[in-house]
């Protein structure tokens, strides 16, 4: 077991000294998390505080983040580890005069071993967070790697043997669900699922986040993200954009959110003009 916290009120609190406004159910499924040593997959739209849960976990426990961005095509290589070639080659050349089982011996050791995200957050002695994020986006291929690292946290090399972690990395999977990842993956983790924050709490860390903001602002862009999000855009708002919009009307001065105020600013919350041009055309702001 982990043992970062003793309760979940602890977590919440830690979480919320990092900045983190955890819900219940985040707190929760923290705490469990880490007494049990179990890996924690979490899902939900993206921008919804996936990736700063793994950060503010690291932050408040003082541990090392070694992170794995996940994409289209990252293989073995790029996940776990790989020989150092140019360096094999060298100690090849110098050692011509040696037989091919001295050599061999040599340049399949530590020293020629370049070790990645995975490898590296199991080797670890010291706290560590491994964060995988958005597994969704690699091969399947590559869940089978994670089978073996987070179901016994170890890795195996065929030429140096298994190696077990001495101290369990707190692991974090995120998934925006733009693929099934399957069901031997989940049955390892437990699972979280992150959605949009309601009102109140998005308020709340927009206050946090951006603490010279006025309450009555707060109250009312927080109102207008909410709105943009019932709508069907190509890309919702996420909390991220929620925050540099408060950031954005308190840099111009805003006591009050106007119409051309918004549509001015759009930008900052919307990414894609369809979108800019859907919300121009149906956000009423005085019946917000």
């Amino acid at each position: 077991m982990t043992g970062f916290f003793t309760s979940v009120d602890e977590v919440a609190a830690r979480l919320a000294e990092a900045g983190y406004l955890a819900s219940d159910a985040v707190a929760t499924t923290v705490y469990l998390a880490d007494r049990l040593g179990k890996p924690l997959l979490v899902e939900g739209p993206a921008g919804v505080g996936k990736t700063e849960l793994a950060k503010a976990v690291a932050q408040v426990t003082g541990s090392r983040l070694v992170r794995l961005q996940c994409y289209e095509g990252v293989d073995e290589s790029r996940a776990l580890y790989e020989w150092n070639h140019a360096k094999q080659l060298l100690r090849i050349t110098a050692g011509r005069d040696e037989t091919w089982d001295q050599t061999r011996n040599d340049i399949f050791s530590e020293e020629f071993l370049l070790s990645r995200p995975l490898l590296t957050a199991i080797r670890g002695d010291e706290p560590t967070v491994l964060l995988i994020d958005e597994t969704d986006k690699a091969d399947v291929e590559v869940e089978g790697l994670l089978l073996e690292v987070l179901g016994d946290f170890q890795v195996t090399v065929p030429e140096l043997g298994t190696i077990t972690a001495t101290q369990r990395p707190f692991a974090v999977l995120t998934s925006n669900a733009t693929r099934e990842l399957s069901e031997a993956l989940r049955r390892r983790c437990l699972f979280l699922h992150i959605d949009f924050p309601d009102e109140d709490l998005e308020k709340r860390i927009v206050l946090a986040r951006v603490p010279d903001i006025d309450d009555t602002l707060a109250t009312s862009l927080v109102r207008v993200i909410n709105a943009l999000r019932a709508m069907e855009l190509r890309k919702s708002p996420s909390v991220a954009e929620t925050i540099d919009w408060a950031r954005t009307l308190l840099e111009l001065g805003a006591e009050g959110l106007t119409e051309e105020l918004v549509r001015d600013s759009l930008g900052v919350i919307l990414k894609h003009q369809e979108d800019i041009v859907k919300a121009g055309q149906r956000l009423e702001l005085d019946k917000l």
